[in-house]
Parts: C-alpha cells; structure tokens; sequence
C-alpha cells in the first residue's frame, strides 16, 4: 500500500494515489451484482473476453463529481476540458513512468506500467456531439433526451488484471477527504469479499434464431429501409461519398433489473469493451467488440471493425458453416474495400493529431472470432504531439470513421437524412479518461439503452455501391439477434 499527501492548487485538485494487491481468486458476474448495487455505478468490462482486449476490467460506484453536457447547451469542448482538467496527481506517482514495475526478482511492487486505470473519469460520448464539431443538419428526432455527454469521477475503484488474475485496489486522497485513503481501499476490499459470498445462477440460454419479433417495434419498416439503401446508393454513385454505415433502432419493453441483462450478454456474448453505466434516470448495457481509441504513454490506437459475418453453434452442421462464413469474410472483395476506406480515413483523423511520421497502420486486416458473428478488423495508430489534449484527439476522431463512413462529414450529413431518431450513446464512445493522460474508449455498438422501462437497441451495417438492400437488412437483423435474444430471455425470467 502507498501512503502520501495531497495539496490544492488555484488550477486544480491535487490527488495522491494509493493502492493495494490482491491476489485472490474472483467471481466475476457476483462482483457485477454487487457493485450494480450501489449509487452512480460504472463497470467496464467484467467478462472473461477483457483478456484478450486491454488486459483489465474497473468497478466503480459513488462518483465524487459528475460532469453532463446537454443538447441545446454550448460550448461542450471548453467545459469538458475545463472538467477533465480540474483534477491532476500531486507527484510523478500518478504518471506511467512514476511507478516500479519491478523489485529485480520479477515481482511487481507497484502497479503495471502501461494501459492500467490510475483513476479519473467514466461514462460516454454521444454521436450527436458529433455536430457540435461540424456543421450538420439537425432533422432527426432526440425522443429519448439523454446527455450528450455523462462523465464520472470515482475516487476509489476496483481493477482486475485478466492475465495475472489479479485485483488492484485503487484510490485516490482528495483535499479536505474525510476519509483516509486507507479507509477507501478497506471499503473495496470489503465489497470484494462481500461479492464473494454471492452465488447467481447461470444465465438461461436463449434461440437467437428465433426471436419473437412481434414483441419488436423499429424506428423505421424493412421498405423504408430498403429505399433508404438504394437512395445512398445513389449517393454512392454520384460521388459525394464511398460508404455510409447506416443503421436502425429496435424497441421494447423492459422490467427487468438492467444488470441481469449485462450478466446476460456477459455470459452469452462476452465482449472485449463491454460497459455498463448506471445513469440514475437510465441505464447502458454494452457487449461492444471494438475498440475506438486507446492511449497509453503518449502513443494512441484505433482498431475499426467492417464487415460481419454470422457464427453459429457448432452443433450438427454449425462448424461447416461457420467455416464457410469466415471463409467468405476473408477474401470478400467488398468488405476489403470497405475496411481499407476506414483505414485511411483513420489515418488521416490521426494524422491531425500525431507527431510527423509516426501514424502506421499496427495491424492490417485480419479476421476475429466472436460468441455470435466473425468480424474484420485492423488497428491504426501514432504518437501524439506533446501540446494535444484529450478534447483535441475529439476535434480530430469522433465519431469513429467505422460507423460514419467515407468522407466522414458528408457521410455524418446523409446519415442524419435517412435516419429518423438520434443515434444517443449508440455509435459514440463509452469508457476512462485518466487523469494521467491515459484513456480506453470503445465504439458504442451492440450497446442497448434501458430508460422508461424500454430497452433500445441499435444495428447497422456499412453501404457501399454494391450493397445488396437485402442481404444489408440481413446483416442488421443478424446482429441484433444476440441482443434482442438477451433482453426477451431476461424478460422472460423477471
């Protein structure tokens, strides 16, 4: 455990940063419940898939401030900056290279180096903060009136390290803190092992091929979409743009408590970027595979995902047809186009923001396996400048280019014409902003929002000059299934 002081500044609120490891065994799911308890709570990831993504999974509840930003109100950049500014650590403990990583035995004595939460803010960026970074038409519906921005600040939290199987207890001494840190850390170490004492049934399994639909209302009809598809074709044609994801929203009702669908999609569609964020007035459920950046030591990624491909049980025949859909994912010449165009539309937004010759492309195109769908992907990345801030990396990469399409602000403009409701959290960004410098976002898909006692689910899929309109409707169906799968066996269950 470390041990030190805080002080205030005029500028910003000093912190100090201590922590505790623990090595125990951990029940995921039961550390979901108990922490989904509690007031403001935030969990990012708590899956067995955050292994293979960034490494660690946060459970934080309790948030000392929270920062919001609504539709009709301006300049949001300012005052996010202002907010993400308004907390820093008091010493070089906070920052990457102020920890040991070592002992010279081999064992750590201090928390790991890179991609680690040291403490900072949680929650989401919408889409339609979009607009307040370009000029766009404003047509569509905001019938469900969630902030365009929710940000959290917890002074305590709990870290698991997949790969060690390790949990981190993690707090930050504020100014004028009641409590001691050593007070905040005993505090999570009681909820860990009040977690261990929970025992939650399995999830029920669910017939993703057969959803009762009649039970699904959308925000637009399958001839609407249709047309909408051969109207951006169109587009297509007439050059303004190379592809346009455009998606539609799926509804229903929902009584459930919002956390047995996140142990749902946890255990039936375990995701790398999983979240869910207890709004107070809503509640965000999200089994997203992808990841839109992460900053680590200065260097940020981005790994866009386009094209999908449906995975089945393996059961009977399933294993030849999973064979056959990922071979068809890997060598469709449509869905390499479609990737290559967000390659370089990624490499341009980082380009804005990266030092001179650094941007490259990590890993080209490749081929990932997920519980429900095949998908491919590639990763981009670069050195940021020393002078950019976090509202900066904004400026130049939100939205993701993966779920705008190419050239970003004309495909930003179409889709709010054939849209009809704004797409919310869907499509935007939800995870940590450190105040280190550090940051985990995801892209806001598969993701489902649960207010007013209905849930809202979200799919799409990109368009490009020789989509079929069918086989489009397809894809988005396909992917909501898991979804929509969830929420009705959930339902089912309450």
């Amino acid at each position: 455990m470390t041990t030190g002081t805080v002080a205030r500044t005029d500028k910003c609120i000093l912190c100090k940063l201590h922590y505790k490891k623990i090595r125990a065994a951990i029940n995921l799911p039961a550390l979901n419940e108990t922490f989904a308890g509690l007031k403001g709570a935030s969990i990012i990831g708590g899956n067995p898939a955050k292994k293979d993504a960034d490494r660690f999974s946060y459970w934080a509840a309790c948030p000392k401030d929270v920062f919001e930003f609504r539709a009709g109100q301006k300049e949001p950049f300012e005052k996010l900056q202002k907010a993400l500014d308004k907390y820093r650590f008091e010493d070089c403990q906070g920052n990457h290279t102020g920890l040991p990583l070592h002992n010279g035995q081999g064992n750590h004595t201090g928390l790991p180096l890179r991609g680690i939460f040291r403490g900072g803010w949680v929650g989401y960026f919408s889409y339609e903060l979009g607009r307040y970074i370009e000029r766009l038409p404003e047509t569509t519906i905001d019938d469900l009136e969630m902030p365009l921005i929710r940000l959290c600040f917890y002074d305590r939290f709990i870290c698991y390290d997949h790969i060690e199987e390790t949990c981190w207890l993690i707090a930050l001494q504020l100014p004028d803190d009641v409590e001691k840190p050593e007070g905040k850390l005993a505090a999570l170490e009681k909820l860990l092992a009040k977690s261990q004492e929970i025992l939650l049934p399995e999830p029920r399994s669910a017939d993703i091929e057969n959803i009762d639909f009649s039970q699904i209302r959308c925000n637009i009809d399958k001839d609407y979409y249709l047309r909408m598809v051969e109207k951006i074709k169109r587009y297509i044609y007439d050059g303004d743009v190379y592809q346009i994801n455009f998606s539609q929203r799926f509804e229903c009702d929902y009584n459930a408590r919002p956390i047995e669908l996140y142990h749902w999609q946890n255990h039936y569609n375990p995701s790398g970027y999983a979240a869910y964020i207890d709004g107070g007035s809503f509640h965000i459920v999200s089994a997203s595979p992808e990841m839109f950046i992460t900053i680590s030591d200065g260097v940020i990624s981005t790994k866009p995902i386009k094209g999908t491909r449906p995975r089945v049980s393996e059961a009977d025949q399933g294993k030849q047809i999973n064979a056959k859909n990922f071979d068809e994912l890997v060598s469709s010449e449509k869905e390499q186009a479609e990737l290559n165009m967000i390659i370089d539309l990624e490499r341009n937004d980082i380009a804005r923001i990266c030092e001179h010759g650094t941007r490259k492309v990590i890993q080209p195109r490749t081929i990932e396996s997920y519980p429900t769908v095949f998908h491919a992907v590639a990763t981009v990345g670069g050195e940021l400048r020393k002078e950019i801030t976090f509202c900066d990396i904004l400026r130049a990469m939100f939205p993701g280019g993966s779920i705008t399409g190419a050239p970003k602000i004309r495909s930003m403009e179409i889709i709010d014409e054939t849209e009809p409701t704004v797409r919310g959290v869907y499509t935007g960004s939800i995870g940590f902003i450190g105040i280190d410098g550090s940051a985990c976002l995801n892209i806001a898909i598969r993701t489902i929002i649960i207010t007013r006692e209905k849930a809202f689910a979200q799919t799409g899929g990109g368009i490009v000059a020789d989509s079929d309109p069918q086989a489009e409707w397809n894809e988005t169906i396909t992917k909501a299934r898991a979804l929509l799968a969830g929420i009705q066996r959930v339902m089912r269950i309450a």
